[in-house]
């Protein structure tokens, strides 16, 4: 972030005309810093390893090194860097293709500059979001594999009760803050609470988190 608070932001986007675009749209809000663009996915992880920008919006299909795999060598290497995908694509395979290689957002592109904006702010704190014909998708595949699911026993029996109840808000999408308020909990506790999940199902971050989590059933 700035020291005004901005995020800071790398474009990356294989067609010049909509990463220009895009750049001057975000810059003229004064909401963010748009400190770099990129043509495609290596010169993003390059760029991202010299300017630590708080955000990389990614365009996943991108010639020579995809965004996909652009994402999770950035994640690996600059765990603190948020990737918000934006891309023309929202099947299946996208989608999950780009959470499970550690973006913690997903927007399809002809989404409005509020939208996008607003998905920015939400990485760069660490929040995890989906635009709506995407979350429609994520929710419609999680029921999916909940009707074929035969029931099992109550799931992570490593977790305390507080913690599972954490657990089950993080799947439905809220942020820490929302956590904090809907439980009348501290910032600093459901931080903790958090950081014990993530250790204690062996995961790496909040999108992987919600992915075990509502293959499990939480989050409904």
């Amino acid at each position: 972030m700035t020291a005004s608070g901005i995020p800071r932001v790398l474009l990356a986007d294989d067609h010049p005309v909509y990463r220009d675009g895009l750049r001057l749209m975000l810059s003229s809000t004064g909401t963010v810093e748009v400190v770099a663009t990129a043509a495609d996915g290596a010169e993003a992880v390059l760029l991202t390893g010299r300017l630590r920008p708080d955000v990389v919006v990614m365009d996943l299909q991108m010639p020579g090194l995809d965004g996909i795999e652009a994402t999770r060598r950035i994640v690996t290497t600059h765990p603190g860097v948020g990737v918000l995908a934006l891309t023309m694509y929202d099947d299946d395979e996208n989608v999950f293709a780009a959470m499970l290689a550690g973006a913690r957002g997903y927007l399809v592109k002809g989404a409005d500059q509020n939208e996008i904006l607003r998905a920015i702010t939400a990485v760069a704190s660490g929040d995890v979001i989906f635009g709506p014909a995407v979350a429609g998708r994520v929710n419609g595949y999680f029921a999916r594999l909940a009707a074929i699911r035969p029931a099992v026993e109550e799931p992570f029996s490593q977790l305390t009760t507080r913690e599972r109840q954490i657990l089950d808000l993080i799947a439905a999408g809220s942020s820490n803050r929302q956590i904090a308020e809907r439980l009348a909990l501290s910032p600093k506790t459901v931080r903790n609470n958090v950081s014990n999940v993530f250790a204690k199902l062996q995961v790496a971050d909040r999108a992987h988190a919600i992915i075990r989590a509502r293959e499990a059933g939480l989050g409904r």
